[in-house]
């Protein structure tokens, strides 16, 4: 087998490019971009999705020097597009972790922290509770899966080339960013209004009996209510976090697709 030059070089530039956007979006996708799962793990589970999906993709445009300057700013146009793609899904965990917060401050147990083994970062243990749920539930709903045809779609939206993401498509990720304050808050809401109608009927009890010591007996009864509308919120949690991850996947596509 005879190959030139230019042969080689297109051979080795059409699995390139496309590794740097998969393994970007591996690097900081939820549950792959797990800092428990080990750097190798994530470098094999590139190099396996990228072996399946550039089969099935159109050659790279012609003439583009990998050594160059143009090959250079494809490499940063790829890296850009996977790392832009990971962190619109990854903002829905955090939309999580930030309605745990919220919930775990009102209940008053904000200082009752732990690792978050995927983050590295101390997070309430009730938004590490509800962050282990998100995870079991994205996973039972193959939501691994589908962030990988989403993956192998962008490229026929956005194919190879030194044209990373539009400005449109950038405007796009930064909407859905705020969405991160309004899924936390969502979530939190029912726990939340109802342990402030806890305190209000407790600020009620302390005017009319001045007696009774607020923190023996309020900071008991707000944590017991707090898991109780906890237990009772549990079945909202689900469709409200599927549409979580429907928006953050309609995102994606329009941030791949803008012009």
């Amino acid at each position: 087998m005879h190959f030139t030059d230019e042969q080689l070089i297109l051979l080795i530039t059409s699995y390139f490019w496309p590794f740097a956007r998969i393994a970007a979006f591996i690097a900081v996708a939820p549950i792959f971009g797990a800092r428990i799962v080990p750097q190798k793990i994530r470098m094999l589970i590139a190099v396996s999705l990228t072996m399946v999906i550039v089969p099935v993709l159109p050659p790279p445009e012609a003439g583009l020097d990998p050594l160059g300057v143009d090959g250079m700013l494809t490499t940063i146009a790829q890296v850009m597009i996977g790392l832009a793609m990971g962190f619109a899904l990854k903002l829905v965990f955090s939309a999580i972790e930030t309605g745990g917060h919220m919930m775990a401050q009102t209940m008053g147990l904000g200082f009752a922290q732990m690792n978050d083994p995927a983050n590295g970062v101390s997070v309430p243990v009730v938004s590490q509770f509800y962050i282990i749920m998100a995870t079991l539930i994205f996973l039972a709903l193959n939501g691994h899966l589908v962030m990988i045809d989403v993956l192998a779609e962008s490229f026929r939206m956005l194919p190879v080339a030194m044209q990373g993401i539009s400005p449109d498509g950038i405007w796009v990720l930064i909407s859905w960013s705020s969405w991160i304050f309004t899924g936390a808050v969502l979530m939190a809401l029912p726990v939340v209004v109802a342990l402030l109608l806890v305190n209000v009927a407790f600020g009620v009890m302390m005017r009319a009996a001045p007696q009774l010591n607020v923190f023996a007996v309020g900071f008991p009864l707000t944590l017991t209510f707090g898991f109780i509308f906890m237990w009772a919120s549990i079945s909202i949690f689900l469709p409200q976090f599927n549409g979580l991850v429907e928006h953050a996947f309609m995102a994606i596509g329009n941030m791949v697709s803008a012009r």
